[in-house]
């Protein structure tokens, strides 16, 4: 048998053995590349066949002991001791939303609309951990997938209330920080959670970098003026701090701040009500304004952070910790079409899905982890998976998260099969192929 994830994942309490080595069973049959013709669980050689192992993780996914809390326990064990050997000083959290479309799988029968493209399918709502050392990702430790019933959450078994986005985020950094990672957590959020209201809300209680649009209006230097402006008047000031990697080219990032104060009133969206304003506290937060630009000077990107993590971070390092915030992206890219395939998954509930959404998630945080290893035997074994995958990489690229799936699924099959025959033996086989012409039946 191929080497134990017995070692690498923890296990799943308060489950029986039996549960515990599918779920270990599940998770190596997901460290290879799905196509979107067979988006389904790949056997290795020996284990059975393939109805056999379909049908297993039918019963697996169908099992009601078998809970999303109970799945993201494994996680989480893994994102504590990630966080404590990466050497971190923060956690960084990003926070993100996905539609997942279905728009043909009619037995779905609890997907939702999608508002932007009408399309029928699930949303899956997401938190990212990654190190604030070198960006590398962790640990996806929340995952939620919001049906026609309501949400599916690692954070309870039962379904929970669909809630605005900003409204549910509130409450999943509230469960973060109650899990006592180790490290306190820096929450970083694109520009939807630019809210006020929340900005008030999260002041005294989490710590965030947030995306901020500039067609609000602020006050400094004594002055209620548009954030843009703001921005534009400290654009000389603006340093150089580090070179960076745009849509692959390289740039230069530069970086600038202030303070601002939000005084305005919160005017909260709520379906069917009409927008009221509601008066608050001023808000002072660190405004950080970076800007990526091309060798000649062009610019290619902006942003402007609000963030109320204390000064002694600096804001290079903040406006680095948002240039990071597109391993969530990689990390639905990895689910869907650059890597698992999920919007062709076959199950028929949300439920089931939100489940098998966990055990790939397990599986990419083994391939995140050797990404991460530093021992010669590591980099021997990424090059080893490079080279079983077949993909050809970029020039100062090494490995990509994709070419190691499909080479880890390659060495598990070739391991597999040598349990059961020679070496010889399969040379003396694959000439059947090759040289079928001059070779004796086997």
């Amino acid at each position: 048998m191929p080497p134990s994830l017995g070692r690498l994942l923890p296990a799943l309490p308060p489950l029986e053995l039996r549960l515990q080595q599918r779920y270990h069973q599940l998770v190596q049959e997901q460290l290879h590349l799905s196509q979107s013709v067979a988006a389904g669980l790949n056997a290795l050689p020996g284990t059975g066949q393939s109805f056999a192992s379909t049908q297993a993780a039918w019963r697996f996914y169908q099992n009601p002991a078998v809970t999303l809390p109970a799945l993201a326990h494994p996680l989480l064990t893994q994102a504590r001791a990630a966080l404590a050997q990466s050497g971190s000083e923060y956690g960084l959290v990003m926070h993100d939303w996905s539609h997942l479309n279905f728009d043909r799988h009619t037995r779905k029968t609890d997907r939702i609309g999608c508002p932007q493209d009408h399309k029928q399918g699930y949303e899956l709502q997401s938190a990212l951990l990654v190190s604030d050392r070198a960006g590398e990702p962790l640990a996806p430790i929340s995952q939620n997938l919001r049906c026609a019933q309501g949400l599916h959450t690692t954070q309870a078994t039962e379904v929970g209330p669909a809630r605005p986005h900003l409204d549910e985020l509130a409450g999943r950094w509230e469960y973060l920080e109650s899990l006592d990672l180790g490290r306190p957590l820096v929450h970083v959020v694109d520009r939807e959670g630019d809210s006020v209201g929340h900005y008030r809300q999260w002041d005294n209680q989490h710590r965030f970098v947030v995306r901020a649009k500039g067609g609000q209006r602020v006050e400094g230097e004594g002055q209620k003026v548009l954030l843009s402006l703001v921005a534009a008047q400290l654009r000389p000031q603006l340093v150089f701090c580090r070179d960076v990697a745009w849509r692959g080219r390289q740039a230069r990032q530069y970086v600038g701040e202030t303070t601002v104060v939000l005084k305005r009133a919160a005017r909260p969206k709520r379906r069917g009500h009409k927008r009221q304003k509601i008066a608050g506290p001023p808000v002072t937060l660190r405004l950080v304004v970076s800007e990526v630009r091309s060798a000649s000077g062009r610019l290619l990107a902006q942003w402007l952070l609000l963030s109320n993590v204390p000064a002694e971070v600096e804001a290079a390092r903040l406006a680095l910790w948002y240039y990071w915030r597109w391993r969530i992206e990689s990390f639905f890219k990895l689910l869907k079409g650059a890597g698992q395939q999920v919007e062709h998954w076959q199950q028929e509930s949300g439920l089931a899905l939100a489940k098998r959404l966990l055990v790939v998630s397990a599986a990419l945080v083994l391939v995140w982890q050797l990404g991460r290893m530093e021992s010669p035997a590591a980099a021997e074994l990424r090059g080893v998976l490079v080279r079983l995958s077949g993909r050809q990489m970029k020039r100062g690229c090494p490995w990509t998260a994709p070419a190691l799936l499909e080479g880890v699924w390659v060495l598990l099959a070739m391991l597999e099969l040598l349990e059961h025959h020679d070496l010889d033996r399969l040379r003396a086989l694959a000439q059947c192929f090759f040289n079928p012409q001059g070779t004796k039946s086997p």
